[in-house]
């Protein structure tokens, strides 16, 4: 029990609560014999007795578990005396016998109202009612299917009261299957989510906000954040899933009770998580009902602002820790191993402090080679989830000797590489961030025809850099509902920024097309998914690359937040002996290929892959080297393919 004397043990504090029980029950059965039209030889004397000895047992320290319970729900002494007639029911199979002679009925071995009201001391109409003690909290159940007068209908104690009584105080099993307890954290956060603490514990403290909102685009900072709360607070944590709250109004109301109940009895804190984007008006509702009923803290764990509830909340931010706090973490969890490679994995991955601590712990425990490497992977495999729903993972096998691109294209793309590696310097060593917190990510537009190597000028860096490389599926992205669009691109984002990947936008004028003028409501929800883009890339921390064939299709906003633009070309004559030179790998048989003859071939890298794997199949066919003629046979194959005449090949 929650306010057990420190020098009795448990055990102890049981005996003691058992003793006192047993000196409560010796009294009810007097009362309800004295009570019977034949007392069966019980005086007055006796009655009294066993209350003055009643009244003494509730003189002891520590205080049974009853008396607890009446002074955490406010209950008046009659309310008391009623808990203990139905709790009776349960811990003395005498109860039932006594309670059908005291009714003189032997159809009734149960205890009611009418009875409580005869045989107990000042008895009070008001406990009936459905905003009384004993109905609001829920400590007896009344049975609402005789059809007899509310006062004999029979009353039966709550199980969750009864194991209390009895010196059990354990959760509610109606909430224990929808909650779920949250680590305790003695630890301090870094001082920038302690500020945060600071601020929240004391709007739970004068009570400024019912609900207190903590919004940010990691959730397990937002669950730190309140486990640091609660400890705060001298709390045990609870999170309950948003999606678990019910939907009728009468079972919130009934949801709301029962944790007002629970937070009497167990100091508790609750923390509502809604992960996978906005509330639903139900559900604002349910939350709401929530904050209104409850006495202890109500956090709720969001990715942005629920403004339904701002008359009702107070909104604080969850932010992960600082970049110089991640670094700082990386090297403390790492060790020495690993302390180098500490700014490297603190600009690549935005993670929480518990994160960090599990995923070094876990690159640890594996001990396959390089502590910093595996730690990179493990942190970039936490958001995998996230993204996989939304994107296509691609495995970069190209590399910088793979890839032909005239010199200036080539100098961009060493340029974003450099500048991607060295981001921690120039933003946290220098200062800029703390400058300015827009425009701080990577993005680039790659514009050019099909096939000129966009896709592998993507794959380069990404391998070149160790991050993963995600192209955008539309399919997963764009939704024909009014704002899923928005809150896929939200959900894209924010798992990128926190997992260290390379966002592609194939095709990208699909998505960040002109805006247009405003016709209809289709029009306006088409420029809002755009103007959410605008903003997104603004903000946006990580590396994000666009790539489209119609340059002139994007809105000209975009420009201004785009870091690089890359023109791709189609290769010219030594680019193209170069990209043929190196077409098939070194275990394709070869027999008398001629890279600058087929270099006249005006080309694209993409078809001249799609030719080398043509001729390929056409050798293998035959049992042959890759000579002249299946080349030329599948650039045949190719041409035609794209509508275009053979006759070049034929000039070959």
């Amino acid at each position: 029990m929650s306010a057990t004397a420190p020098t009795l043990s448990v055990g102890q504090w049981r005996e003691h609560n058992d003793a006192y029980l047993s000196t409560a029950l010796d009294w009810l059965r007097l009362r309800l014999a004295a009570a019977a039209p034949a007392p069966h030889g019980v005086e007055e004397r006796q009655v009294h007795e066993a209350h003055v000895r009643l009244l003494e047992a509730e003189r002891t320290f520590p205080p049974p578990a009853l008396l607890l319970l009446s002074e955490a729900l406010g209950l008046s002494r009659f309310e008391q005396d009623v808990v203990l007639l139905c709790c009776a029911m349960e811990l003395d199979t005498r109860t039932g016998a006594l309670c059908a002679a005291a009714q003189d009925d032997p159809r009734k071995p149960v205890p009611t109202f009418a009875l409580a009201m005869a045989v107990l001391e000042d008895p009070e109409w008001s406990a009936l009612s459905p905003t009384g003690s004993l109905r609001a909290w829920r400590l007896v159940d009344v049975d609402a299917r005789s059809g007899e007068p509310l006062v004999l209908r029979a009353l039966r104690a709550d199980e969750r009261v009864v194991h209390f009584v009895k010196g059990l105080n354990v959760l509610d099993e109606r909430l224990s299957v929808l909650l779920r307890p949250l680590d305790h954290s003695p630890e301090p956060l870094p001082p920038s989510q302690e500020a945060v603490v600071d601020a929240v514990a004391a709007s739970a403290a004068d009570g400024t906000g019912a609900l207190l909102q903590l919004v940010g685009s990691n959730r397990a900072s937002r669950v730190s954040l309140a486990s640091r709360v609660a400890t705060r607070l001298g709390l045990l944590l609870h999170e309950l899933p948003v999606a678990a709250l019910p939907l009728g109004l009468a079972d919130a109301g009934d949801l709301a009770r029962l944790w007002r109940r629970e937070a009497r009895l167990l100091p508790l804190a609750l923390l509502v998580t809604a992960d996978d984007g906005d509330l639903t008006a139900v559900q604002v509702t349910a939350v709401r009902r929530l904050a209104e009923e409850a006495d202890s803290p109500v956090l709720l764990g969001l990715a942005q602002v629920c403004g339904d509830l701002a008359d009702v909340s107070v909104v604080h931010d969850a932010a992960t820790p600082t970049k110089a706090e991640q670094r700082a973490l990386w090297r403390g969890a790492l060790g020495e191993d690993g302390s180098d490679a500490a700014a490297g994995l603190a600009t690549e991955l935005d993670l929480d402090a518990t994160e960090i601590e599990r995923v070094a712990r876990s690159a640890r425990a594996g001990g396959d080679g390089d502590l910093a490497v595996a730690a990179r992977a493990r942190g970039m495999s936490l958001y995998r989830p996230h993204l996989d729903a939304l994107a296509q993972r691609l495995r970069p096998a190209a590399t910088w000797a793979d890839i032909v691109l005239p010199a200036e294209p080539l100098r961009l793309l060493r340029t974003m590489a450099h500048e991607a590696r060295h981001r921690g310097v120039v933003y946290d060593d220098w200062g800029w961030r703390q400058r300015s917190p827009r425009g701080l990510g990577i993005s680039a537009l790659f514009t050019g025809e099909s096939g000129t190597g966009k896709t592998m000028a993507a794959e380069v860096l990404a391998g070149d850099l160790g991050l993963d490389l995600y192209r955008i599926d539309l399919s997963g992205v764009v939704s024909k509902y009014i704002g899923e669009t928005e809150k896929n691109l939200r959900r894209l984002f924010d798992a990128a920024e926190h997992g260290g990947v390379i966002l592609f936008f194939d095709e990208a004028d699909a998505l960040f097309g002109r805006r247009s003028e405003v016709r209809d409501s289709h029009d306006r929800y088409a420029n809002i998914e755009v103007n959410y883009l605008l903003q997104r890339m603004e903000s946006y921390h990580g590396l994000a690359v666009l790539a489209t064939n119609l340059r002139s299709a994007l809105d000209p906003a975009f420009t201004r937040r785009l870091r690089f633009i890359v023109p791709f070309v189609l290769p010219g004559p030594p680019e193209r002996e170069r990209i043929w030179a190196a077409a098939f790998p070194p275990q394709v048989p070869t027999d008398g290929l001629d890279p600058r003859r087929l270099a006249r071939l005006d080309l694209s890298g993409a078809l001249i892959h799609s030719i080398a794997l043509h001729a390929a199949f056409f050798a293998a066919t035959q049992g042959r080297a890759v000579a002249m003629e299946h080349v030329l046979d599948a650039a045949r194959l190719e041409l035609r393919k794209a509508d275009r005449s053979t006759n070049e090949v034929e000039a070959v």
